[in-house]
């Protein structure tokens, strides 16, 4: 029975995580396995990865096979280079303190290229957010501009409605002064023509009441000639009393 490093698929669609198993080769991809040994985003950039060293390699070294993708995982985090490290020191071809020097050397040669990639990574990010951001900035100017140029003729259009609008409305105003001046002109003759009327009225009242005081004064009259009658009487009577 072969022993193989490969991938479990797990996760869902268009979210793919992957499990690193050793298992028997017969079995299915996703079927039983032997041992778990990490674990592998690819939808992350870069991917992460995290893996049980010591095992993987203790796995490889027992001769356990790969898958290319299995491969490609184990190499991007030094199993294989240590792995054939191991192997030159078990030659002889260097020792054990030179092999860990050489691993040691090439995982900070690795991680400063890692970081250099999450670093270029978030430049672009940030590159590309600044120029999706100049861009819709730019396109809300324009569609302002649009909106603008589109509402200018009914803009227009309301300010000449207004401006007909409050023409009619001095001519009304116009209209309602002359109305009031007629109106004025027509009520001030009859003011005039009251002390007219009352002195109409005065008159008749005086011619009425002049007859009757003339009647009065006729009658008056004669009792006032009356008494001369008294003094003949007198005058008569006085020559026979002689």
């Amino acid at each position: 029975m072969a022993t193989r490093l490969r991938l479990q698929r797990h996760g869902k669609k268009g979210k793919a995580f992957f499990h690193l198993v050793a298992a028997d080769s017969r079995s299915k991809r996703d079927g039983k396995f032997i041992e778990k040994l990490g674990t592998y985003n690819p939808v992350a950039n870069p991917a992460v990865i995290e893996i049980n060293f010591d095992n993987t390699l203790a796995w490889l070294q027992k001769g356990a096979e790969m898958s290319e993708t299995a491969r490609a995982i184990l190499a991007y985090k030094g199993v294989l280079h240590k792995n054939h490290l191991l192997k030159g020191v078990a030659k002889g071809a260097l020792t054990l303190e030179q092999a860990e020097e050489k691993f040691a050397k090439w995982l900070i040669e690795k991680d400063s290229k890692i970081e250099g990639k999450k670093d270029s990574l978030s430049n672009t990010a940030t590159k590309e957010k600044n120029a999706r951001m100049k861009a819709e900035a730019e396109a809300n100017i324009a569609k302002a501009a649009a909106i603008e140029a589109k509402n200018a003729p009914v803009e227009e259009e309301i300010a000449e409605e207004a401006a007909s609008e409050e023409a009619p409305a001095s001519d009304d105003s116009s209209a309602e002064v002359e109305v009031a001046e007629e109106v004025v002109a027509e009520e001030a003759p009859e003011a005039e023509e009251a002390p007219v009327a009352e002195e109409v009225v005065a008159e008749e009242v005086v011619a009425e009441e002049a007859p009757v005081a003339e009647e009065v004064v006729a009658e008056e009259a004669p009792a006032t000639e009356e008494a001369p009658a008294v003094e003949d009487s007198s005058a008569e009577e006085a020559p026979a009393a002689e």
